[in-house]
């Protein structure tokens, strides 16, 4: 047994001591004081919620005709666009290629690539439907954390095919493909295939959301604004398939997939429908107050607008979100609060009927019992 140093014993004893006089393990510093200070004070979580109560919101949404709504959303918008870091001015050449195609019962999948920025790729897979006639409609789907897209295409951690939807995921891109869309499914920046080399040897669920978030922020840019860019170069390279229909464009996630579909729908018109799981809800309740990824933020947007006001900006296009009850990532409470906030906004723009909501019995997960059937309506399938 090896031998305790001094320091050692005497630690040892001295929590033997704080045990024995309190009857209860040694939480802190504060043990033995609680009565002369007040602990919430020493609560830096309890202090950024005091904070938020007096964020400025300045354009949070409180228009009453569709007029003054679609002013709104001008303003918000461009200063939504700044507060992501901005796009780039011009676009360079998407040189995409295919690198393998495959054929399956219910729709054949495509494994490609684009460049969305100069010596910056991006991975995909296309699924299109057997059955029905192209040109298709045509939804871009995103993954949340985990493995990345293999995890919504059907292919499992050895990268063989599987058939049982397995993950809190569901195989969610295959799911659009039975529903009569074609899937276009691109990897997340700092997801799967798309990390550096220390994150990849940290196994095939690390992200690499840090160090590369965090990177964006160094820049003055952000990993939700360089995530939307790719969705914008995903639209692209969409319009140069003859299968697929250009003018029925739709975006759907789970998760932080979720947070670039609410995002990348409210700011590019191209996209007709959108449907975000697992992640509506507001900053206060979920990326304020519980420990969430680097990759979720967005530098001094609470002067501005809460998360209610930013999915406010896909109106009148159709939206439509869920949640499980039981998300401990994103509290049921605030999303019903948000989805309240967001139908209001629907109801201005006199489109109340294009925004639909579900609250399930479950997780974090994905769902899509009613999201699914919405969308595909809603892209004319």
């Amino acid at each position: 047994m090896a031998k305790l140093t001094r320091r050692q014993a005497g630690l040892a004893a001295f929590g033997a001591q704080a045990l024995a006089q309190t009857g209860k393990p040694y939480a802190g510093a504060l043990d033995g004081h609680e009565g002369q200070v007040r602990l919430p004070d020493f609560d830096p979580v309890a202090w950024t919620l005091d904070r938020h109560r007096s964020a400025p919101l300045k354009l949070t949404f409180n228009a009453t005709t569709p007029r003054q709504a679609q002013a709104w959303q001008r303003k918000l918008r461009a200063r939504l666009v700044e507060l992501l870091g901005g796009f780039p001015t011009a676009k360079s050449p998407l040189a995409g290629q295919i690198l393998e195609k495959r054929e399956f019962a219910r729709y054949r999948r495509e494994r490609f690539t684009f460049e969305s920025r100069p010596g910056l790729a991006v991975l995909g897979y296309l699924l299109t439907p057997v059955a029905g006639k192209p040109p298709f409609p045509a939804v871009i789907c995103l993954p949340g954390h985990g493995r990345g897209v293999d995890d919504i295409v059907g292919i499992d951690e050895k990268g063989r095919d599987r058939v049982d939807k397995a993950g809190y995921q569901h195989d969610f891109a295959i799911q659009a493909a039975e529903q009569g869309m074609a899937a276009v499914a691109i990897e997340q920046m700092a997801f799967g295939c798309r990390r550096d080399e220390r994150s990849r040897k940290a196994g095939l669920g690390r992200s690499a959301c840090q160090p590369t978030a965090g990177a964006a922020f160094l820049l003055g840019e952000t990993m939700i604004g360089w995530r939307v860019w790719d969705v914008m170069r995903a639209i692209d390279w969409i319009e140069t398939r003859p299968e697929l229909d250009p003018g029925r464009i739709g975006v759907m996630g789970i998760s932080g997939g979720g947070t670039i579909t609410v995002f990348s729908a409210a700011l590019e018109p191209r996209i007709r429908a959108a449907f975000s799981s697992g992640y509506l809800n507001t900053f206060r309740d979920s990326i304020f107050s519980i420990s969430h990824c680097i990759d979720n933020y967005v530098p001094g947007i609470l002067e501005w607008a809460e998360m209610y006001d930013v999915a406010g900006l896909i109106a009148p296009r159709p939206l439509f979100a869920e949640s499980g009850a039981r998300d401990n990532i994103f509290p049921i409470e605030a999303s019903r609060d948000s989805f309240a906030r967001v139908r209001k906004i629907y109801e201005v723009f006199r489109a109340g009927d294009r925004f639909g909501q579900e609250f399930f019995e479950g997780e974090h997960s994905f769902h899509g019992k009613m999201g699914l059937p919405f969308l595909a309506r809603h892209l004319g399938v």
